[in-house]
């Protein structure tokens, strides 16, 4: 079995297994969903989707946040850790927006990652989940699983990991994909358990650890 061969089987499996595939973080615009994903670093989506409405209670805009003071926002984001840095890079990206983009999220990969603190993985994640363009997210579930399921060998860098799966997936795939892959990740091929549950893996039939 190639490498392609595996890649598309393990997606027809995991859509079976997962058919509703969608992002874990709360958001209604597509600032917050970039918001969100600068807490989400070192942190849980269920501890950033209780903070972000205290955030959002107080500064509702992107005009708001642009114009807040950096340490009131810390005050708030601080429960998410690295509240220096995260409200720093979150007052930042909105005064960008507000100054550079009329407030509006740019559609390209290109423009999104001139944000502060948007690098690949929040780029690709806005591409796929807001704009419905051809997206791979490598956060550290995709990383782990597409390594042990034999679909690239050894590579933890996240940009490579993605260029190589841009050869193995197709692009309308790509979003869901990896929005399944989390959903596997927490739930069957865990990181913080020894082995993971290969008994009751959906796609163990093809996967290269189990085969």
């Amino acid at each position: 079995m190639t490498k392609k061969q595996r890649a598309h089987a393990i997606i027809e499996l995991l859509k079976e297994e997962y058919p509703d595939a969608h992002c874990t973080l709360d958001y209604d615009e597509a600032w917050k969903l970039l918001i969100s994903v600068r807490l989400a670093a070192q942190c849980t989506d269920e501890r950033v989707d209780k903070i972000t409405p205290l955030l959002y209670e107080k500064y509702p805009t992107i005009e708001a946040l642009a114009e807040a003071p950096v340490e009131e926002i810390e005050a708030i984001v601080r429960p998410c850790g690295l509240g220096k840095s995260k409200a720093r890079d979150i007052s930042a990206c909105m005064h960008m927006l507000k100054e550079e983009y009329h407030c509006q999220v740019p559609d390209t990969l290109e423009e999104l990652l001139k944000l502060p603190g948007v690098g690949r993985k929040s780029a690709n994640l806005i591409m796929g989940d807001v704009f419905g363009k051809p997206a791979i997210v490598t956060d550290t579930h995709c990383i782990r699983l597409v390594n042990r399921m034999g679909l690239v060998d050894g590579i933890k860098d996240p940009k490579r990991v993605e260029m190589a799966l841009w050869k193995l997936i197709p692009p309308e795939e790509g979003s869901d994909f990896c929005h399944r892959l989390v959903y596997h990740g927490r739930e069957v091929c865990t990181a913080r358990t020894k082995t993971p549950y290969c008994d009751r893996c959906c796609v163990a039939e093809v996967c290269k650890k189990c085969i």
